[in-house]
């Protein structure tokens, strides 16, 4: 082809290259989310059998079907009864719950600031949480009162970061990024302070294993409330589920389209750090999760985000109920939950960012 005949950029139909890599195509159909959500109840289910005592998938199974179905009995000791309904059961929701709301926050914040390297914790808030938790644990509270104290701090800490951006930057999303990092610095050291001052035999290991990430303490009375919370605020994040993909799209074209840019943001923002700020008070600060997972999500099934936030809910589920099935059968001691998702989520987040720069491009 010589190079009067080459064609130049501004030829190229737009529309061709859209439909090579819509997120519409089967690739990102409707039907992943069979796979996903059969996917995730199996092993939602093969997760109730994992740990140290033993527990009959026969009798699992049939104890499951008499929830439905009341002719159908199992037999199951006090033993059985009390490590399925008192330990395994609020574990394995709990870690539904946190990966789900990880990863949805994950998700809505990188579509809104167009970033493929924002968290959950990019405002401070986990950091915020870890300090209400860390002084909880110092001061020898219980473990409903340090959930309390750790929703309060990353509610505080997102709230000092968002006064920050709007007397600095004026509503500018690098002056709100800037301010969540100084904030999250400043709670970090908060945190370092607790650690120097307590008691290194007793509450020290309390307050580092917690941060650390675990879902060891979790019952159903400590559950209920942050999954309410995480419900609602996922049901909010679906509701703005269209202006959340134009305003991803540029906010140029949010404009011409009459979407309320303030707003959307105010709700993305209270909804995410609800999220955050409710699983960190269950199960420590778990990174990677909200980071890793929206980009496996978007690798699947596109940027639109009615469908890139149910695929991140499902994946985020799915991976953390992995890792921490993991994290309590691969060794004798249970293994941190944070530290296996930093070393299974950092050469992931690798990998998935190399097979997906081109839709943020």
């Amino acid at each position: 082809m010589t190079a009067e005949t080459e064609p130049r950029p501004e030829d190229i139909d737009p529309s061709s290259v859209d439909d090579e890599e819509s997120p519409d195509d089967e690739s990102g159909g409707w039907g992943w989310w069979v796979v996903f959500t059969v996917g995730l109840a199996a092993l939602m289910v093969g997760s109730l059998t994992v740990g140290r005592y033993a527990l009959g998938p026969g009798e699992l199974f049939k104890s499951l079907l008499g929830v439905f179905i009341p002719g159908v009995k199992a037999h199951l000791t006090l033993i059985d009864k009390v490590v399925l309904d008192q330990i395994r059961l609020p574990r394995v929701l709990a870690a539904v719950t946190v990966g789900a709301a990880m990863s949805g926050s994950g998700a809505a914040l990188q579509s809104m600031f167009q970033n493929p390297l924002v968290s959950p914790d990019i405002l401070g808030v986990s950091a915020g949480a870890g300090v209400g938790a860390s002084l909880g644990l110092f001061f020898g509270v219980s473990f409903g009162e340090v959930q309390l104290l750790a929703f309060a701090g990353g509610i505080v800490a997102v709230t000092v970061t968002a006064t920050m951006a709007r007397m600095m930057g004026r509503g500018s999303t690098v002056v709100l990024v800037l301010s969540g990092i100084v904030v999250g610095a400043m709670a970090q050291a908060i945190v370092s302070l607790t650690q120097y001052f307590a008691n290194p035999t007793t509450t020290l290991p309390r307050i580092v294993f917690f941060l650390l990430g675990s879902l060891d303490s979790v019952t159903m009375s400590t559950l209920w409330l942050p999954a309410i919370l995480v419900v609602g605020s996922i049901v909010a994040l679906y509701l703005i589920r269209w202006p959340i993909t134009v305003l991803a799209a540029g906010e140029d074209e949010a404009q011409s389209l009459g979407i309320n840019r303030k707003a959307v943001w105010a709700i993305v923002i209270v909804a995410t750090t609800l999220m955050t700020s409710a699983v960190v008070s269950v199960a420590g600060i778990v990174g990677w999760v909200g980071l890793v997972v929206p980009h496996l999500a978007r690798y699947i099934v596109g940027p639109a985000f009615q469908k890139l936030l149910p695929a991140s809910l499902l994946l985020g589920a799915f991976f953390l109920l992995a890792v921490d099935d993991l994290g309590r059968s691969v060794s004798s001691v249970e293994l941190p939950l944070g530290v296996l998702t930093a070393l299974i989520g950092a050469p992931f987040f690798v990998a998935i960012v190399t097979k997906t720069r081109r839709q943020w491009h």
